[in-house]
C-alpha cells in the first residue's frame, strides 16, 4: 500500500450503511480464531500462487527503473554497467496513449444509455398540457355532476391495444408510474400531468423520451460523484500499473461519509461552523501488490474471494475505532501487542534504492487483512453475525472481514444488493489462464536484455580499441627502466641482435555490429510491445515518414494495439464501475433519484468516445439536411438538437428547453412576431427584402412570371420591345 492509500485510510472510510448487520465481537477465542484461521489459510493459499507473477513485476519494475536485478552477474573483465532504459520509454508511451484516448474529452468516459426496450419505464411520451398564465393564477373550476358522472365511466379505449404506445409496464399501476419519476416536473397547478405517455396523435405536439432523460439523469450524477472523489486520478494510478505491471486495480464505488463544510451567519453577522456530513460513493486505487485474489479464479467475476493487504500506521489503526462495526476492544489489543508487520522480499527490493535502512519502514506499521468473499453460515454464526434462520449452515454467504494479527477487527454481511466484490481488475493485455495480465515491460523483457548485452559490449569494444596496447621485448632493453609511456618518452636498449623493442598493438572495432544489433532487437522490441519508435519521438526520415499520409497510416496502424488495451479498460473497467455507481445510487443514494423502475443501464465507455468524432460530423449533416422544408415535418428535432449537442461534449439540460418551456418561448415568440405584423406597414416600394423573405420576380405581359434564374417558374422568357416600361434599350 502505498502512501496516498494510507492518506484516504481515516476514520471516514467505512459509512454506516442499511441493512449492514454488524455485532459486536465479545466471544470465546476459539470461535474468533476459527474465523481468522480461516481467513488466514485462504490469504497464505493466495500469496502462494502469487509469487511467480511478482517475480515477473520485480523485473518489470527494475527494468523500468533502469536497475540489475540480484540475478545479474558480471565477469571480471566487463567494466560497464550501462542500463539502456527502453522499456521506461515504451512503458511511459503506452500510458500516454491510454490516458489520451481515455480522457480524450471534457466528460468522465462513463456514458449511461437506455436500452433498446427499456423496462420499467416507457421510451416514448409526448407534452398534453401546457399550464398558461392564466390557468396559474386562476383556481381550478369546481367539476359539475355531469363531469363526475362522465369521469366514473370507463372508456374501452384507454385500456390501450397492441402498438398504441399505452402499455403498462412490469409492476405499474397506472401510466405514469412508467415516467421514471418525472411525471412530479410535468404537472401544472392543478395536479393535471402535462407528461402523458405514448405518441401524441397531434403532430405538433411535443415528444418526449423518459427512458433517455432518465439514462442522462444517472450520467450526470455519475459523473459529478466520481468528479468529487478524483475518480480520474485514480483512474490514470490504475493505468499505469496496468502498462508497467500488466493490471491495474479500482476499488469503489463502497461508501464514504465527507464532510460538507458549511458556515451559518446570524442576524449579527457572526459566522458559525456547522459541517454535514453526507454518504457519498468513492473509488480508489489498490495497488496490484497489495490484492491477494482467489487463485482459482482468472476475474473479479468468478473469484469466491479477495483479499485487500493493509500497511497501518498506529495513529490509522486507531481512528478505525470511530468507524461502524469497528471493535474497539479488539484494536486496542492489537495496538497492546505492537506493530505485526512482516515486509515481503519484493517490498525490501522496491525499497532498497529509496532508503539505507529498508527494515526501519515496516518494523512500526501493523497488518491488516481487509476480505471480501463468500464464508460458511456456521462461521458466521458462531462470531455473532446475525444471519436469517433460514439460512443453513452449510450455505455461504458474501461478507466483510477485517483481521490484524488473531483479532477480528469488523465483521458484517456484504451490504451491497445485488451482491457484488467492490474491486475491478482490468488488464492491460489478457491473459486467459491467470487472474494477471501481462504488461509493457514484460513483453519487451529479453529484448531489454539483449539491447543492455550489445549496449555494453560495444562501449567496452571502444574502450578496448581506442587505446594502444604494448608488446615489450625485455631482453632488448636496459634493465629497470619504467614502462610508462609518454610523448618523448625514450627506451634505451642494450646490444644485441637489431631489431625493434616496442611494438603497439591495435584491436579491430566491433563497435558498429554491437550497434546494428542494438538497433535490431530495438525493432524486435517494437514488435513485441505493438508500439513503434516513431510513435514516441524518434528522430530520422524514413521513407513512410516523408509525407503526412505516410506518416497518417503508419499512426493509425499504431493505434490499432492500443485501441486493444482501451477496450479491455472499457469491458473489464469502465462498464461494471458504471453499473457498480447505478446500483449503489438505487440502493443509497440519500435524495430524490428521478430514476425509477427495473432500468437496464448500459456503460457506454471508450467504445463511443472514439465515435464522437464521426458522430457529431453526421448529426451535423443531418441537421443540415433536415433544414429543407419538406424533410423538417419528418424530422424530431428536439431530440436531434439534444443528440447534437450531447455529441459534442456539452449538457443538453443546460442548453436545450425541456418540451414545456419549448411551447412556452414558441409561443412567446409567437406574440411578439404578431405585435409586429400588427404595426403599420411601410410601402411595397419601400420595404427591404430581409433574409429569407421572399422577394418574388418581375411580371411579364398578362400577369404571368417571368421565366428568370430568381422566378418560381420555368418557362421561355419573354422578350422586351421598345414600347415597354422595362425596355432599357
Amino acid at each position: 500500500m502505498n502512501d496516498q492509500e494510507n492518506t484516504l485510510l481515516n476514520a471516514n472510510h467505512i459509512a454506516d450503511v442499511e441493512d449492514e448487520q454488524g455485532v459486536e465481537l465479545d466471544l470465546p477465542d476459539n470461535n474468533k480464531s476459527n474465523l481468522v484461521g480461516i481467513i488466514k489459510s485462504r490469504f497464505n493459499e493466495a500469496k502462494s500462487a502469487k509469487e511467480v507473477p511478482e517475480r515477473h513485476w520485480l523485473d518489470a519494475y527494475q527494468n523500468y527503473r533502469g536497475l540489475y536485478g540480484k540475478n545479474v552477474r558480471f565477469s571480471s573483465h566487463e567494466k560497464s554497467r550501462v542500463f539502456v532504459k527502453v522499456t521506461k520509454t515504451k512503458v511511459l508511451a503506452a500510458y500516454g496513449m491510454m490516458v489520451d484516448v481515455v480522457f480524450g474529452t471534457t466528460e468522465f468516459p462513463i456514458g449511461v444509455r437506455e436500452t433498446k426496450v427499456p423496462e420499467g419505464i416507457i421510451d416514448k411520451a409526448h407534452l398534453s398540457f401546457t399550464p398558461s398564465a392564466e390557468t396559474s393564477e386562476a383556481p381550478a373550476e369546481e367539476p359539475t355532476e355531469e363531469k363526475k358522472e362522465e369521469d366514473k365511466k370507463v372508456n374501452p379505449f384507454d385500456v390501450g391495444f397492441v402498438g398504441d404506445g399505452r402499455v403498462l409496464a412490469p409492476g405499474a399501476t397506472h401510466l405514469t408510474d412508467s415516467l421514471g419519476g418525472q411525471e412530479k416536473e410535468y404537472t401544472s397547478v392543478d395536479n393535471k400531468v402535462v407528461l402523458e405517455p405514448g405518441i401524441s396523435a397531434d403532430p405538433q405536439a411535443v415528444r418526449f423520451n423518459p427512458a433517455k432523460e432518465a439514462a442522462r439523469r444517472m450520467q450526470r450524477l455519475i459523473h459529478d460523484q466520481i468528479e468529487e472523489s478524483s475518480g480520474d486520478t485514480e483512474i490514470r494510478n490504475a493505468m499505469f500499473e496496468a502498462a508497467l505491471l500488466g493490471t491495474g486495480i479500482i476499488k469503489g464505488p463502497y461508501n464514504f461519509n465527507k464532510t460538507v463544510h458549511r458556515w451559518e451567519e446570524d442576524e449579527e453577522g457572526v459566522r458559525t461552523h456547522n459541517p454535514v456530513e453526507v454518504r457519498v460513493p468513492r473509488i480508489e486505487f489498490v495497488s496490484a501488490w497489495d490484492l491477494y485474489p482467489d487463485p482459482h479464479g482468472t476475474s473479479t467475476e468468478d473469484v469466491d474471494y479477495l483479499i485487500q493487504r493493509r500497511k497501518m500506521t498506529r495513529s490509522e489503526l486507531r481512528k478505525l475505532s470511530g468507524a461502524p462495526y469497528f471493535k474497539e476492544e479488539a484494536i486496542k489489543k492489537c495496538l497492546e501487542d505492537g506493530p505485526n508487520y512482516h515486509a515481503e522480499d519484493f517490498e525490501f527490493t522496491i525499497r532498497a534504492d529509496d532508503s539505507s535502512d529498508t527494515g526501519s519502514l515496516f518494523h512500526t506499521r501493523y497488518e491488516v487483512l481487509e476480505y471480501w468473499g463468500v464464508v460458511d453460515a456456521e462461521f458466521l454464526r458462531e462470531v455473532g453475525v446475525d444471519v436469517p434462520d433460514k439460512v443453513s449452515d452449510l450455505d455461504e454467504l458474501q461478507a466483510n472481514i477485517w483481521i490484524c494479527g488473531d483479532q477480528i477487527l469488523r465483521a458484517v454481511l456484504n451490504p451491497f444488493i445485488p451482491h457484488r466484490l467492490p474491486y475491478h481488475a482490468f488488464s492491460y493485455e489478457n491473459n486467459p489462464y491467470s487472474f494477471w495480465g501481462v504488461g509493457v515491460a514484460e513483453n519487451m523483457d529479453d529484448a531489454q536484455q539483449i539491447l543492455n548485452g550489445h549496449a555494453r559490449m560495444a562501449i567496452d569494444n571502444l574502450a578496448l580499441s581506442g587505446s594502444v596496447v604494448f608488446d615489450v621485448d625485455e631482453t632488448a632493453l636496459v634493465p629497470g627502466q619504467s614502462m610508462e609511456v609518454y610523448p618523448g618518452k625514450v627506451f634505451r636498449r642494450q646490444s644485441g641482435s637489431p631489431g625493434q623493442a616496442v611494438f603497439a598493438i591495435k584491436f579491430p572495432n566491433t563497435t558498429q555490429s554491437n550497434l546494428e544489433m542494438f538497433d535490431k532487437f530495438r525493432q524486435i522490441a517494437d514488435e513485441a510491445t505493438g508500439i513503434p519508435s516513431f510513435s514516441h519521438g524518434q528522430t530520422g526520415v524514413q521513407s513512410m515518414t516523408r509525407t503526412a499520409s505516410g506518416m497518417s497510416m503508419l499512426m493509425g496502424a499504431a493505434s490499432l494495439n492500443i485501441k486493444t488495451v482501451v477496450k479491455n479498460i472499457d469491458d473489464q473497467l469502465l462498464k461494471p464501475l458504471g453499473q457498480g455507481f447505478f446500483n449503489w445510487n438505487s440502493q443509497f443514494y440519500e435524495g430524490p433519484l428521478g430514476v425509477h423502475g427495473d432500468l437496464d443501464i448500459k456503460a457506454m465507455g471508450t467504445s463511443s468516445l472514439m465515435q464522437k468524432e464521426v458522430r457529431s460530423q453526421r448529426l451535423t449533416m443531418f441537421m443540415q439536411t433536415a433544414a429543407n422544408p419538406a424533410i423538417a415535418p419528418f424530422v424530431k428535432m428536439p431530440t436531434l438538437v439534444k443528440e447534437f449537442a450531447d455529441s459534442i461534449d456539452l449538457d443538453p439540460e443546460e442548453l436545450v428547453n425541456t418540451p414545456e418551456e419549448a411551447q412556452l418561448y414558441a409561443a412567446l415568440m409567437g406574440q411578439m412576431n404578431g405585435q409586429a405584423g400588427g404595426q403599420e406597414a411601410a410601402p411595397d416600394s419601400q420595404q427591404p427584402g430581409g433574409m429569407g423573405q421572399a422577394q418574388g420576380a418581375p411580371e411579364g405581359p398578362e400577369g404571368q412570371m417571368a421565366g428568370t434564374a430568381g422566378g418560381g417558374e420555368i418557362g421561355a422568357r419573354v422578350p422586351q420591345t421598345p414600347s415597354s416600361d422595362s425596355f432599357s434599350g
